[in-house]
């Protein structure tokens, strides 16, 4: 992501992911890992950019994208390539 582009922390994702998991992934604890750098996380730790289409979660280690999430009203389009695990505890 471009450098001049704000983010906010992962937390701001909460409201729209609860609509998809019965979790709330922003508070569970667990941790993700990403695809590209490997780096283990909470979502929250993630740079969570809102500017755009949707929400998209990048990597707080190498700023690649994690997460993106797009909600058209009709539908919602949850793409999960960059992570590489999820694991929440309940």
């Amino acid at each position: 992501m471009n450098a001049n582009v704000s983010y906010l922390d992962g937390n701001a994702a909460g409201g729209e992911l609860s609509r998809i998991f019965a979790l709330d992934l922003t508070a569970a604890e667990g941790q993700g890992q990403c695809a590209n750098c490997g780096a283990k996380g909470g979502f929250a730790d993630t740079h969570l950019y809102v500017d755009c289409p949707g929400l998209i979660a990048c990597c707080a280690s190498c700023d690649r994208v994690l997460l993106r999430l797009v909600n058209t009203g009709e539908r919602t389009f949850l793409d999960l390539r960059g992570m590489s695990f999820l694991k929440l505890s309940t």
